[in-house]
């Protein structure tokens, strides 16, 4: 009798995470502490600099930090639309003032100008507890058609950009033996897929240099947050990279994709964020059920990888770059 209660209980668990897996948008440890852990909420007064807030994720992020009660810095290189985001902030949430949002007009590629956007926001701020490397672009091409200028500039932007804003506010959050790194990176960081290569080389990079600061940074209380999001809504396809230096993709998402809303992925990165999170995966399957494979099964995950990959390489060859 004992065996056979043993036995169901241990068949129920097992389909319960099954359907978990199958039905959610992110991995099972940050399901946990959206259920049971501390509410973004608990990020209320922190000073936290978003990089690519002007649209997309970095946008939805920043309403729900504002919510939370965050002080903000607002960094992009559209400083209309950096202003547009602030207005709605001060609209939206009555416990937000104007002080409480910095816009800093930011080209992550100009890292000459890094320094003197850094010393604007100690100057106002005194202070940053928390910045979030967001900042960032897609690329749509094929590997061999690619030129290697394309491959050096996605590298400039997605990787070199962050690496260079981050040793710059490191020693700020050294001095004051606190801080939290956020690093948007993606599931494309943790494996590759075709038609995207550029992209995937500069994220999974992000993990090479985060993870050894994570390491190097445990003594001085910095806390690093990898976030992998899946496939969203936003305009990244319009602005993505494609085989030439100088060309955008210029594509524009379809409603009926099977893409996550950019509220839930901020809302998720925010979890994150408050339950300090080492790193999470936000998406939809298949991609988040790719994530499980390559983590746990990766000699099996390449094999199948491999084989359904031809599908959408062949998409890709025949002119199909739009696919997510």
């Amino acid at each position: 009798m004992m065996l056979e209660l043993l036995v169901s209980a241990l068949v129920t668990i097992f389909v319960v995470q099954v359907l978990r897996l199958i039905f959610s948008d992110c991995d099972l440890t940050l399901q946990w502490a959206e259920m049971f852990g501390r509410s973004p909420e608990r990020l209320k007064g922190k000073v936290v600099w978003v990089t690519g807030a002007s649209s997309g994720i970095g946008e939805g992020l920043a309403y729900r930090l504002a919510e939370a009660g965050c002080r903000l810095i607002l960094s992009a290189r559209r400083e209309q639309e950096l202003n547009r985001v602030k207005k709605n902030c001060l609209a939206r949430y009555g416990g937000v003032q104007e002080g409480d949002i910095l816009v800093v007009p930011l080209d992550l590629v100009q890292r000459g100008t890094h320094q003197q956007a850094v010393d604007t926001v100690i100057t106002h701020f005194k202070q940053i507890d928390c910045l979030v490397n967001n900042a960032g672009r897609s690329q749509r091409a094929l590997w061999l058609r690619t030129s290697l200028e394309v491959d050096k500039e996605c590298l400039e932007l997605n990787t070199l950009g962050p690496v260079s804003l981050t040793k710059l506010v490191l020693p700020h959050m050294v001095q004051r033996k606190q801080g939290q790194v956020v690093v948007v990176s993606s599931v494309a960081g943790k494996f590759g897929a075709p038609g995207i290569g550029s992209y995937c080389g500069s994220k999974h990079a992000l993990h090479g240099w985060f993870e050894s600061l994570r390491i190097e940074g445990y003594d001085d209380n910095i806390k690093i947050t990898m976030v992998c999001p899946g496939p969203v809504f936003s305009d990244a396809l319009k602005a993505a990279f494609t085989e030439e230096r100088g060309e955008g993709l210029g594509v524009e998402m379809r409603s009926s994709e099977n893409r996550m809303a950019t509220d839930r992925c901020a809302q998720l990165i925010a979890v994150a964020m408050s339950n300090r999170l080492d790193e999470v995966w936000v998406s939809r399957n298949p991609e988040l059920t790719y994530c499980y494979l390559f983590q746990y099964f990766p000699a099996i995950a390449r094999k199948i990888g491999v084989r359904l990959g031809q599908t959408r390489y062949r998409k890709v060859k025949a002119g199909n770059a739009s696919l997510h």
